[in-house]
């Protein structure tokens, strides 16, 4: 989507070229009023003098007049049905009492609609209706709540409405912020297709899903999950970012999917499995069992993992050689070189090699992290060659069903269990009335199966035996040539869309590519996209677009700077009141663009201050946040506080 003023034709048609270049199949721009409408013809001349003949859409907001004049200019019209006739939102509770006098109230939606509809049939007009959680009709509100289900219901009435008119060139969108709403919605919607016999396309998108590593992270979650699904037809990855910027991961995720739809060999040596405890229209987190303390237990077994979801590190044996750099890698604070585990740091460490016994300092450095509650696993035959005191072993399931589960190798305290998903069913049976020391497991799907079907699969048969036993998914991606966005959106696609779904209680990202830091924020992030576990502020923010009232980009980055260290607290920030008011709801804080060089700030779906010039708004906010309680100052740097007290005693 464009970031241009639409009248200004000329940045526009550089800008459409841009994209067009970089690979887009369609650009949208915003087109809010008959100046705007007005220029999209002398947008579509000016592209089709210089060879473009790129599709163009127009994105309508509250003006179907406005509507039926750029029809005349573009390919396609996106209506959102919750503003095209219901106007700016608004949170009026309106009560009806019965379901005909609710669908009574689509005569007004008509009486606007159908125009549209005729002149999109005349012209051969393709048309999206796209529902936005953020801005549903106060109408659909009042009926249906601010719900997956109201949006498909929201989407279902306008479709109809295209139907009785005989217009059926249409998709749907179904967008959110929040990717656990996306996905639902878009399910639910497919399921009403199914049971109506109806089958339009789906444009997929989370929508307002920020800017680099947590905006990638948000989209391949949401993009992904229905990718694996098999649903989707077109894509769009809305970043806080110039928009060519937009196409790289866009086509990575397609390609994710289309590899699920057309590789066959993914599937080959799963297992066939009936699924039956997975219900798309209700989520359940699955929680697992935490570990409990025992009497003879020397340390804390209870920090290895962490109830709203845990990261795992792979930790090499160089990691080792160097202890600081591991602590600070694994998100440890330091105090006089000593670790202590932070609101982001690892829950438990992996060694897929245990250092000799001789070599004590090493091994000092590992007890440094057990004795804070960092969990340290290794494979049991590690254990058994190289003995390490307070160690959980892993051992493999199919080691279990074949062999029954050895005894703990000398100074190991509990078990986990490593899974793959391609075991018989019948191993799994062992994990019925297992032994209560085998406290989590491993879950590593080989890279040549598909990881989603194969975890969904585990799901399906550890709830057949009701064993609550945690599960982390092991993500391992061993090619050298896997850049940070490719990992991002792999890791996103592949353990959200469990994640999703609630199966799963955390991860552990492992690649030769990255190094450990990186891997940990990348595992938090995932947990933070999947609405598990909060470690920073989580940002709602718009990809811009000609309506957007200020710089949005620098002001992401503004108010990134000064509220970005405070875990728990959502901030959105929208360039305009298209979806800012409904997307409040979903999270603590608002900055919205409320007229040129003014802010609007918000408390949920709440204005509490109106006006705000553009200069004074990011200080406002602060403030703002300090007023209600959730304000807390930057984390200080402890060990560089050490040394600057030592520093002051020597003088």
């Amino acid at each position: 989507m464009t970031t241009t003023n639409t009248r200004d034709v000329e940045a526009s048609v550089n800008q459409i070229l841009k994209i067009a270049k970089e690979g887009a199949n369609l650009v949208r721009l915003t087109v809010q009023g008959r100046f705007e409408a007005d220029a999209c013809m002398k947008i579509r001349e000016s592209l089709w003098e210089k060879g473009c003949n790129i599709p163009l859409v127009a994105d309508i907001h509250f003006a179907p007049a406005v509507a039926l004049r750029v029809a005349d200019a573009f390919e396609k019209i996106r209506v959102n049905p919750g503003n095209f006739a219901d106007g700016i939102k608004s949170f009026e509770n309106k009560v009806y009492e019965t379901r005909e006098e609710y669908d009574a109230s689509t005569i007004h939606i008509e009486e606007l609609f159908a125009p549209l509809v005729l002149k999109c049939k005349e012209k051969n007009r393709a048309m999206r209706i796209g529902t936005n959680h953020g801005s549903l009709s106060a109408r659909v509100m009042s009926y249906w709540g601010d719900s997956p289900k109201g949006m498909v219901e929201s989407a279902v009435e306008f479709a109809e409405l295209c139907r009785k008119y005989d217009y059926h060139n249409f998709v749907f969108s179904m967008k959110a912020s929040n990717p656990l709403v996306m996905v639902q919605a878009y399910r639910m919607l497919a399921a009403e297709m199914y049971k109506r016999n109806w089958d339009y396309p789906l444009h997929l998108g989370v929508t307002e899903a920020g800017e680099g590593e947590d905006g990638r992270m948000k989209s391949a979650i949401g993009i992904g999950a229905l990718l694996a699904d098999g649903l989707g037809d077109t894509v769009r990855v809305s970043l806080t970012e110039d928009p060519e910027f937009e196409l790289v991961p866009c086509q990575k995720l397609i390609d994710i999917g289309n590899k699920l739809l057309t590789d066959e060999s993914l599937y080959s040596e799963i297992p066939e499995w009936k699924e039956t405890h997975r219900d798309f229209t209700n989520f359940q987190k699955r929680r697992g069992n935490l570990p409990v303390q025992i009497e003879g237990d020397e340390i804390d077994v209870r920090g290895f993992l962490h109830r709203d979801g845990s990261v795992f590190s792979s930790v090499s044996l160089t990691d080792l050689q160097t202890p600081e750099r591991l602590y600070r890698n694994i998100g440890a604070k330091l105090v006089v070189g000593m670790p202590f585990k932070d609101i982001a740091t690892s829950d438990s460490i992996y060694l897929p090699t245990v250092p000799e016994v001789d070599d004590k300092t090493t091994r000092r450095s590992i007890k440094r992290l057990q004795e804070v509650a960092v969990g340290v696993f290794a494979p049991i035959e590690e254990l058994i060659a190289k003995p390490l005191v307070n160690s959980v072993a892993v051992v493999s399931l199919e080691s279990i069903a074949t062999k029954g589960l050895p005894v703990l190798p000398k100074g190991s305290v509990r078990y986990a269990v490593k899974l793959t998903g391609l075991e018989p069913e019948s191993y799994y049976d062992k994990l019925v009335d297992i032994n209560p020391l085998v406290v989590v497991s491993i879950l590593e799907v080989p890279s040549h199966s598909s990881r989603v079907h194969a975890s969904r699969r585990v799901f399906q048969l550890l709830a057949d035996r009701k064993s609550s036993l945690p599960v982390i998914h092991s993500l391992v991606y061993d090619g050298n040539n896997l850049d940070k966005d490719e990992l991002i959106l792999r890791a996103g696609s592949e353990a959200g869309a469990l994640l999703v779904d609630g199966l799963g209680d955390g991860v552990m990202i492992n690649s030769p590519s990255f190094d450990l830091e990186l891997l940990r924020s990348t595992s938090f992030s995932l947990l933070q996209g999947s609405r598990m576990r909060s470690v920073k502020t989580d940002f709602v923010s718009c990809p811009s677009c000609g309506r957007t009232l200020f710089d949005l980009q620098e002001v992401t980055e503004q108010i990134k700077s000064k509220t970005g260290h405070l875990p728990g607290v959502a901030i959105a920030i929208m360039g305009c009141i298209v979806n800012g008011p409904g997307e409040m709801a979903d999270a603590d804080f608002g900055y919205v663009g409320g007229a040129p060089g003014k802010v609007d700030l918000y408390v949920g779906k709440e204005v509490i201050r109106r006006g705000v010039p553009n200069e004074q708004a990011c200080d406002a906010l602060v403030q703002l946040i300090k007023d209600y309680g959730r304000w807390q100052d930057p984390p200080v740097n402890e060990e560089a506080t050490a040394s600057e007290t030592k520093q002051l005693a020597q003088a």
